[in-house]
């Protein structure tokens, strides 16, 4: 008959090189293990790495001073960053050379000047993919005066955004640069105030999203292109609420100034229709640049005006 041993004596015959608890944050190429977030990323410096981060809710913030980094969740949605911003601006703050954003939840922030967001990116080129922003004054914010290429993909945006909290609104996306913007696969609901999206970019890929402001409160336009751009908004599902700060567009093009041509942007193949009780009659396209814009085979419901020009 085997004899068991007491649970002081198991302990002994363990191992001596047992591995150590496994840190939450691991340099992937190295193995390297950190309790925190910015100390992982400040290991990098100007190297390329990728941070793998553990399950888990996570108060940390980090600013990327340089390098590419990709920040990877081990299991998409199982990591989330909550409430905690680094200088003012967001849980991260990215000035490296680029950026991946993997798989990461940012949840729950909020700044002084009404900007708080998940991610504030001010250099480098950056690509988001199955990420999830929620309940914070924004979601993405930034950019920079350069050719940065910023791709936003099967990622989800609720809760965010605001208008009575600064001077100016916040928008669960607000993007400037001298590149492009690429949003697809991704997903927009239950706005708080602002715009869904508001790019100041010269070249915009908007499609296969959705934007459902059935639950959205004194929100304004779904698409933004305040200076105008160029580029494709296609195959994307629109519902407008009722609760609107600014009911009058949907997809809104050069309300504030002609920088960019917005010669040929097509706007084609999308649904657009108004939540039920809604009653007024909003321009699906409306444009301010008087460019000849590329409109058709929109698919638009009862009350919804194809294009005005103003």
């Amino acid at each position: 008959m085997r004899r068991l041993l007491p649970l002081f004596a198991l302990a002994l015959a363990a191992p001596a090189d047992a591995a150590p608890p496994r840190a939450p944050f691991t340099i992937v190429e190295t193995g390297q293990g950190f309790e925190t977030i910015d100390a992982a990323v400040q290991s990098v410096r100007m190297g390329t790495a990728t941070i793998l981060i553990a399950p888990g809710t996570y108060h940390q913030c980090t600013v990327q001073a340089g390098g590419v980094i990709t920040f990877k969740a081990a299991t998409p949605g199982s990591v989330i960053f909550e409430g905690t911003t680094c200088e003012g601006k967001a849980a991260f703050v990215l000035r490296g050379q680029g950026s991946t954003v993997d798989g990461i939840v940012f949840r729950g922030m909020r700044v002084a000047d009404g900007n708080g967001a998940g991610i504030r990116t001010e250099i480098g080129d950056l690509t988001v993919r199955n990420a999830t922003f929620l309940d914070s004054q924004e979601g993405i914010l930034g950019g920079h005066p350069s050719g940065q290429k910023i791709v936003i993909d099967h990622s989800s945006f609720a809760g965010l955004g605001q208008c009575d909290q600064s001077t100016d609104c916040a928008h669960a996306i607000y993007l400037a640069n001298q590149g492009s913007v690429t949003i697809t696969h991704s997903r927009f609901e239950r706005g708080t105030g602002g715009h869904y999206v508001k790019l100041r970019v010269p070249n915009v890929t908007i499609t296969d999203d959705s934007f459902d402001d059935t639950r959205g409160t004194k929100t304004n336009y779904m698409i933004d292109l305040p200076e105008g751009a160029t580029g494709v908004i296609a195959r994307n599902i629109f519902v407008q609420g009722r609760n609107k700060e600014n009911w009058t567009g949907f997809v809104v093009v050069g309300a504030e100034a002609r920088t960019y041509p917005s010669k040929g942007l097509r706007v084609e193949t999308n649904e657009a229709s108004l939540a039920p009780g809604e009653s007024r009659s909003p321009a699906f396209v409306a444009d301010y640049s008087h460019a000849p814009l590329a409109i058709g085979n929109n698919r638009l419901g009862p009350g919804v005006r194809a294009f005005e020009r103003r």
